[in-house]
């Protein structure tokens, strides 16, 4: 029977010492083949990477994660962070996936900062992201990045190697407009709805953005600026717009799924009786975020653990 008891871990983004913390409230031991629980085990949601400029700890949260996956303490899943970064880092005749633009280069620094072209260890770590699977189906639950979209999934599976990127997956997923780039980009970033011509904003990063990402584990929104993420974004007139067809909504009726990537603040909580997002914003000043998860089938706010 599949093992079902999980301390599901968020976004880390290069918080070595937060996770560290975490790892030690929730009774997780460093032992000679890395941070161990007798009874437990750990499953990361992604996005280990860059942020966390000033705090030089990509190395120490690494070592943890690696050591952790390759002893059986934990599994782990590509956030979209792992994504970029190998594109980034792979040329396909003489120019590299991820373009080297500024906004790519700054956003990956922390990392570069971390890990020379140099840096024996820099390979053995891309080589470990390319060993993550884009999502996890166990017996109880269910872990993907930013969502679970089962039509992407499907359409994955045939391209994926057991749900793991293939060199070729990693070249179509980084060709914009093809559908693998629009599966990928669904599971690790979202699901985005174009916003009508002439209507932008502002994200976290100050970077323009004409397409929204929306939640879809609300079914009960009618109207666009009830879905749309961050809450509270504003997109002007498109907020009072009809929710579009074609949001891969959640059934109330499916395993509990864990995700990531969303920068949620306030007190931890389920998003529905089934879904879970474990991302509170600890590169912005939250905290690092577990989901304490023994095979039960409606989640509860009692089963969030933090250290304070």
């Amino acid at each position: 029977m599949e093992h079902s008891k999980y301390d599901i871990i968020g976004d880390i983004h290069g918080h070595g010492s937060a996770l560290i913390e975490l790892l030690d409230v929730l009774g997780y031991r460093e032992t000679s083949s890395g941070y161990a629980h007798p009874e437990r085990k750990v499953i990361f949601l992604g996005d280990f990477i860059d942020r966390g400029e000033h705090l030089v700890e990509h190395r120490k949260l690494l070592k943890i994660v690696m050591s952790m996956v390759n002893n059986g303490h934990a599994k782990a899943i590509m956030g979209n962070h792992e994504f970029n970064a190998l594109a980034y880092h792979t040329e396909v005749n003489g120019k590299p996936l991820r373009p080297h633009t500024d906004k790519n280069t700054k956003q990956h620094q922390a990392f570069l900062n971390e890990y020379p072209d140099n840096d024996p260890e820099k390979s053995q770590v891309l080589n470990f992201f390319r060993s993550l699977p884009l999502w996890l189906d166990l017996g109880p639950l269910r872990a993907v990045h930013a969502c679970w979209d089962m039509k992407s999934i499907d359409f994955l599976k045939s391209k994926t190697d057991g749900a793991k990127l293939t060199s070729e997956l990693l070249v179509e997923a980084s060709s914009q407009g093809c559908d693998a780039f629009n599966a990928v980009e669904t599971l690790l970033k979202g699901y985005e709805i174009e916003l009508p011509e002439g209507v932008s904003f502002l994200d976290k990063d100050g970077n323009h953005r004409s397409a929204v990402r929306v939640q879809w584990w609300k079914f009960s929104a009618e109207v666009l600026g009830e879905i749309a993420l961050p809450p509270g974004i504003n997109i002007g007139t498109a907020a009072r717009l009809p929710v579009p067809r074609g949001i891969p909504y959640y059934s109330k009726a499916d395993k509990p799924c864990f995700i990531g990537h969303y920068w949620l603040r306030g007190v931890p909580a389920p998003l529905t009786d089934n879904v879970a997002c474990l991302d509170y914003s600890v590169a912005g000043g939250g905290k690092l975020v577990a989901y304490r998860f023994d095979g039960e089938q409606v989640l509860s706010k009692d089963k969030f653990v933090f250290a304070t």
